[in-house]
This record gives C-alpha cells, structure tokens and sequence, in this order.
C-alpha cells in the first residue's frame, strides 16, 4: 500500500495520498498516535492532511473493515539558511548562487522573491541555483522551500547594468598613468575597469562616476570596460593611448 509523499513538515499540513484496496469508508488515518484529516476516500485510495508530529511514525487506515498493515512517513523539519556566497547580481539573472545551511537535502525550490528557481541539491548543508531574472533592480527575500516547510531570511540584490557616457580626458600617454574620469550610470558595485584589456587601478566610486588610473598601453584607440555586480559596459575605442615624442 504505497504513501505519496513518504515525507513532509513537522508542523504538518502535508497532503498525503495513500492508495491500497478495501479503502471505501475509512473511518481513521493515524500518523503514530495522531489521527489525520480525511480529504477524499474511494476503494483504491485516501487522501488526508498528515498531522504534526517527528522522526519516522507508522501510518494505518481503518474501515469497517479493520485496520491496515503500516506505511512509514519521515518528519522533516524547516530547512535553515545560514548564508548565500553571492548576494547581488544582474537584474537579468543567470548567475549561480550556492546557499549554505542546513536540512537542504528535499530542497525543491528557491524564490528570489516572487521569482522562483529549481535548485542543485550538493548535500544536506548546500545548494547551487541559477539566479532567476529579477522584476527590477532592488533588494528581494530569498526563501528555500523543502519537504519540511519554508524558511525565509535571506536577501539578494538585483543591479542594473552599468553605462558609460564619457571618459574625461579621453586620451594620455602610452606610458599610463592618466587618472580619468568615466561617467555613466549603476557604478556604485564597480568591481573592475580594463583599458585594452588591462586591468586598471580605480576608485571614488558613485553610482554615476569612477576615477581609473590608466595601466600602460599602446599607441591608439583602445577599448574601455567597466564591469559591476550588474554586468558590464564597454565603450568601443573610448580611450586614446599617445605615443610620446622623439627626436
């Protein structure tokens, strides 16, 4: 006589289908010593509301007919989250978070508020997921749902893509060193800035200015990169490296 599911919350509340034969007119479902609400009953099947309870109890059903050989239903308790390794990222999602906690192992879902995400289940202490698009950039509550409830606490940050308007000066020597001002929007989570591929010292960063010192380079237009937490924006040919004079 199977039991679908096998397992459920502590607090129960768990809808629990147990199908057999003989089953018409059952007058009791018992999880060990707790009867559980009947929801439906036909000759083939019962469905109940499982009752609270913990660990591993026996589970019987009783008609008229007498009282069924037991099934065995697992108590699982709410998982815990103790942190997550990233906790912002593009409002476009996409990007793999590992949670860490504990009670993980039933792990079915992860809501990045209203969004939700199927999760990698690593061990009963770990989850990967893959970030779900966002409705907007902000901050959101990030919950786990396991076959022992829900458990809220966390939050994740959405950030907008940056852009780049302007570089001031836009040129400066080959040798580098030009402290340069690049101005835009959403680079307040600036976390590296490349001019021709070469990373590039930075800092007073805001959310619409960052001032990078330029690394050494070659003569010419160069590519400018400024990647956030958000994503990044490259201004094609933004920079012009001079050659210095010789005679």
């Amino acid at each position: 006589m199977p039991i679908s599911p096998n397992q459920g919350s502590t607090g129960g509340g768990t809808t629990v289908t147990i199908t057999g034969v003989n089953l018409a007119n059952a007058t009791a479902v018992k999880f060990g010593s707790k009867l559980a609400t009947i929801t439906a009953n036909t000759p083939t099947s019962v469905t109940v509301g499982s009752p609270s309870g913990a660990g591993v109890v026996d589970v019987t059903v009783t008609t008229v007919g007498g009282t069924s050989n037991p099934l065995s239903f697992f108590y699982i308790g709410a998982p815990f989250k103790s942190g997550l390794d990233v906790t912002s990222g593009p409002t476009g999602g996409g990007n793999t978070v590992t949670i860490n906690g504990t009670g993980l192992t039933t792990a079915s879902t992860v809501n990045f508020g209203a969004n939700a995400a199927t999760p990698t289940v690593i061990s009963d202490n770990q989850l990967s997921v893959t970030v779900p698009t966002g409705a907007g950039p902000g901050t959101v509550s990030v919950s786990v749902t396991t076959a022992g409830g829900t458990n809220n606490g966390l939050s994740y940050t959405y950030v907008d893509t940056p852009t780049v308007t302007t570089l001031s000066p836009n040129s400066g020597s080959d040798d580098g060193g030009t402290a340069v001002t690049i101005t835009g929007t959403n680079l307040s989570t600036t976390q590296s800035i490349t001019f021709d591929g070469a990373l590039a010292p930075f800092t007073a960063v805001t959310s619409t200015s960052v001032i990078a010192v330029t690394p050494p380079g070659s003569a010419g237009a160069v590519d400018v990169v400024v990647t956030t937490t958000g994503g990044s924006a490259t201004e094609v040919g933004g920079f012009t490296y001079v050659g210095s004079p010789g005679i």
